[in-house]
């Protein structure tokens, strides 16, 4: 059911060391800054790569020539 990288036994043992290395007080805080960052970068991307598209698009369809 869970196949790949991130199983739930994987997940268990990144939260057991985490919370070793971090402690019970520094936990909440950590999590919340590492998803306050990712949403910044996820937000960051979104905006900037959109517009750059279908220029990007454009342009490699110019320069790559017919394949028949």
């Amino acid at each position: 059911m869970f196949t790949g990288i991130m199983q739930p036994t994987h997940l268990i043992i990144l939260l057991a060391v985490a919370l070793i290395f971090l402690g019970p007080k520094r936990l909440p805080d950590a999590g919340r800054a590492l998803g306050q960052g990712l949403r910044e970068f996820k937000d960051s991307m979104g905006n900037d790569a959109r517009p750059r598209l279908p220029e990007a698009a454009e342009t490699a369809d110019e320069e790559t020539p017919a394949v028949r």
